[in-house]
């Protein structure tokens, strides 16, 4: 019988009432172990805490979550963030460089929203902070003050490049996403191959190509409701599947 792979999953550090906590979102969790079928793990943002290729050696996967904090633009070289921006220097300090380790250890893995973000970022691309004000970008930010059904509702499609990962599950060349980020890719980064792009040709989605194993980022949110989504969960059951497989060869 195979072993359940352990997934871990990068936590935010978020301030409640008077006390910081180390946290990720129910429906990463959820999706890890219901849609991938793994153990899931949340590493606290706690980057002096860890040896992180000892980390990876006890990980068969690795889920880099969304987030309402954006990357630090001072790790691409962008300009100062507008007032009120939401950083996370805690998350920033252990995603980055444990995305690198996860590479060269060929850990699969999987880039949600900021985590995609900060895929590209690692690997040396630089981000768009303010999509809607670039053009000929479109805006992809939510309607907050609507429920969680209709801002995770499906808003646009993405197309799928012929001949890549996300193609090669059997996804149609169009699919129906949903938009939940004003941040975006701006200068691809080297090693990174286009998966998908929105009609206004921004991109939503990359394959790292030289990794080892699954390494897949999206700029839409497939963990949202992914069971009742047949695209989201076959994204997730090729991650799982490449997990399995790092787990029964360790």
């Amino acid at each position: 019988m195979s072993r359940q792979p352990l997934i871990g999953i990068t936590a935010c550090n978020k301030q409640i009432g008077l006390h910081p906590y180390h946290i990720a979102g129910d429906k990463y969790v959820r999706a890890v172990a219901l849609a991938a079928g793994g153990m899931p793990l949340i590493i606290p943002a706690l980057v002096e805490a860890f040896d992180l290729p000892r980390l990876l050696e006890h990980l068969d996967g690795l889920l880099l979550t969304g987030s309402p904090s954006n990357v630090d633009p001072h790790f691409y070289q962008g300009a100062t963030s507008a007032p009120g921006t939401a950083h996370d220097p805690a998350r920033d300090a252990i995603t980055l460089p444990l995305i690198l380790a996860a590479l060269e250890a060929g850990v699969p893995l999987l880039g949600i929203c900021r985590g995609f973000q900060e895929i590209n970022v690692a690997l040396g691309g630089s981000l768009h902070q303010n999509v809607h004000s670039v053009a000929p970008y479109q805006d992809h930010r939510e309607p907050k003050d609507q429920p969680l059904e209709v801002q995770y509702a499906p808003r646009h499609v993405v197309r799928l490049e012929p001949g890549g990962v996300l193609s090669g599950l059997g996804l149609a060349s169009e699919i129906h996403v949903n938009s939940i980020h004003a941040q975006g890719v701006d200068r691809l980064a080297p090693g990174l191959r286009i998966e998908a792009r929105a009609p206004d040709g921004l991109i939503e989605a990359f394959s790292v190509e030289a990794a080892r194993s699954f390494a897949v980022g999206v700029q839409w949110h497939p963990e949202w409701q992914v069971q009742a989504n047949p695209d989201s969960l076959a994204l997730f059951q090729a991650f799982g599947r490449a997990c399995r497989a790092r787990a029964q060869n360790r």
